[in-house]
């Protein structure tokens, strides 16, 4: 990675400078990846499936129940349609 950066770099093309500088900034993040091979996919879905829940909720007065109902979102096997 070191090498194509440095090769980037010295092409003198502006937008792969500035993609390399990029690259740079997200350099552990990326790398770390190889090593660890963790996604957030499965959060990101949950996160998902809160929003709807959220949306279909509107007016719910009982923040309690609202509480609840995230917490059980794991257990559903099915699809929140909203």
């Amino acid at each position: 990675m070191n090498h194509w950066i440095d090769q980037a770099q010295a092409s003198g093309v502006r937008m792969l400078q500035k993609f390399t500088q990029t690259l740079q900034l997200h350099r552990t993040g990326l790398l770390n990846w190889y090593r660890y091979r963790i996604s957030t996919g499965p959060l990101e879905g949950t996160n998902t499936k809160i929003r709807v829940l959220q949306r279909q909720a509107y007016g719910f007065r009982d923040h309690e129940f609202f509480k609840l109902k995230i917490k059980a979102l794991h257990m559903t096997t099915y699809a929140l349609v909203g």
